[in-house]
């Protein structure tokens, strides 16, 4: 069962309610037993004092307070829970808010899976789960216009009072015959010396012909190149009556010698500022595999020299990642930072994904710094950890503030966090609130919207739960299993290990018919081998 309920934005007046709603959890959670914060009995501690706030407690609103200061490292030891699990390294978090931009980046899974067909074993760092779990097709309603439709559902796991809660956020459905602003966009290709590897220039090459084609004449279309310096190949074209030129511009790109990076990004930004259009998606788009090795190297240094370029303009980065030696930290950064998203192709049929099936929605917009916030019901909740999103964590405080960055979105495009979730022992009523903020990508006028999930929605197990949330766990648990190599059942409550997983993602393949699920299957197949 699934819940899916809109909320109207919460009113000013009501801020002070709810701030003093929060003031009493703090006093009660400091006077439980033991002096020890979030180890309270779901049942006592206070529970039957705090009834009549309960009302407030569950109208579903992120708290605007700032947050209850914790000490330490918040690892203090849960009640019930016995030691030596992987259930244990999930930390307690105090003030029950969970903060992050959202983010739509797959260059994780796609890289993990390169490396893998390539036998061997990913680098841990380069593990994001997010971005494992953003990679595959989801269940959720989607709204009419621009905006979210906000789904949160869960299953419990076997580690006792464990679940695993799914926060989904779904945009438009895209379809590339809505009208969507022209798009004028900026292609910054590496033709260093390492994209001579089969799969790189020549991937690329192929994909900028094919995306050429795809796009309408009122587009436009840049080309800058850089190897030990950067040029502007092709200055901004409308492709009505030019998409010869165009192609001739692409067929021409050879490789270099070095990789300077950070001259291409720069040359890029101001060759798209130069053919900036009003009322056009600008963006700049850097294929490249990352391996900076000439001038500068540091993404936040980069960013800043074009700076204004982002600020006063809104023209966004959209990182391709490619070839088998992957500057997989620079790219995530340097996409993360541009206010775009990262993919990696690794084939034609990742190429043709990327620039040709998903075209609408990774050059259109339908919502700029898109933040998300869940509130979890300290009378039900004893501990969470969201899976993944490390690097977009954003401040409680700061989830109503439009100053704040936050993530841009497409049409077509889901967005799914993963939380761990552990439940006080015979907690029943409401669990969390799931709240996402964006701002029209036009006007930058503020919208929220908010869904909600009870303790009795949640699926008695995984595999009671729809096929796309069974989906959604194999592919957490299998990054989890990736970042923990001295630990063959990874560190998240539930996880199997790869050998069930690999049953479960086979079984899952059938079920849904899906060539993405079966791709995760194999990687599943290739990691267990390498092991």
């Amino acid at each position: 069962m699934e819940t899916n309920r809109t909320r109207p934005s919460r009113l000013p007046g009501e801020r002070s309610h709810h701030r003093t709603r929060r003031l009493r959890t703090t006093l009660l959670a400091l006077t439980a037993a033991g002096g020890l914060l979030l180890t309270g009995c779901g049942a006592g501690g206070g529970g039957s004092n705090s009834g009549n706030s309960g009302a407030a407690n569950r109208s579903g609103f992120p708290a605007p307070a700032p947050p209850v200061a914790s000490g330490g490292d918040n690892s203090s030891e849960p009640d019930g829970e016995q030691t030596g699990t992987p259930a244990d390294k999930v930390a307690p978090s105090p003030d029950y808010l969970s903060t992050f931009a959202l983010d739509v980046d797959t260059a994780s899974y796609g890289y993990a899976r390169r490396v893998l067909a390539d036998g061997e074993r990913p680098d841990p760092s380069t593990i994001r789960p997010e971005e494992f779990v953003n990679s595959f097709r989801q269940d959720y309603d989607r709204p009419d216009g621009n905006g979210f439709t906000v789904t949160v559902d869960g299953a419990r796991t076997d580690s006792s009072n464990w679940s695993l809660v799914r926060v989904g956020l779904a945009t438009r459905t895209a379809d590339d015959t809505d009208e969507r602003p022209p798009a004028a966009l900026t292609f910054v290709i590496d033709v260093s010396g390492s994209m001579a590897e089969t799969g790189r220039l020549d991937l690329a090459k192929k994909s900028l012909d094919e995306m050429t084609d795809r796009l309408r004449d009122d587009d436009s279309v840049a080309l800058v190149t850089f190897s030990d310096e950067a040029e502007t190949a092709l200055p901004m074209t409308r492709l009505d009556g030019h998409r010869g030129q165009v192609h001739d511009a692409i067929d021409e790109l050879e490789t270099q010698s070095s990789t300077n990076l950070g001259a291409g990004v720069e040359t890029g930004y101001a060759t798209a500022g130069e053919g900036l259009r009003k009322g056009a998606t600008n963006r700049v788009v850097l294929i490249s595999d990352g391996l900076a090795n000439t001038g500068d190297t540091n993404a936040d240094s980069i960013l800043d020299r074009i700076a204004d370029e982002r600020r006063d303009h809104g023209i966004t980065l959209f990182g391709v990642g490619v070839g088998s030696d992957y500057g997989d930290a620079l790219m995530e950064k340097l996409a993360d930072k541009g206010d775009g998203h990262t993919a990696y192709v690794s084939d034609d049929t990742d190429a043709r994904k990327v620039f040709v099936d998903q075209l609408p929605q990774n050059i259109d917009l339908t919502a700029r710094d898109a933040k998300a916030q869940v509130a979890f019901d300290p009378e039900t909740v004893a501990q969470f950890r969201l899976i993944g999103y490390e690097d977009r964590k954003v401040a409680d405080d700061d989830f109503r503030d439009d100053k704040v960055d936050g993530g841009e979105i497409g049409p077509g495009h889901t967005v799914t966090a993963l939380y761990a979730v552990r439940t006080r022992p015979g907690a029943d009523g409401h669990l969390a609130t799931a709240s996402v903020r964006w701002l029209d990508p036009n006007t930058r006028a503020p919208h929220e919207d908010s869904g909600q999930l009870e303790t009795d929605a949640l699926h008695d197990s995984l595999s009671s739960a729809s096929p796309r949330f069974q989906v959604t766990a194999v592919a957490a648990y299998f990054a989890d299993t990736l970042r923990s190599p001295e630990n063959s059942e990874g560190t998240l409550p539930g996880n199997p290990g790869l050998g069930q997983l690999a049953t479960r993602a086979h079984t899952l393949a059938k079920k849904t018919e899906d060539t993405d699920v079966r791709q995760l299957a194999e990687a599943i197949d290739e990691a267990r081998r390498i092991d």
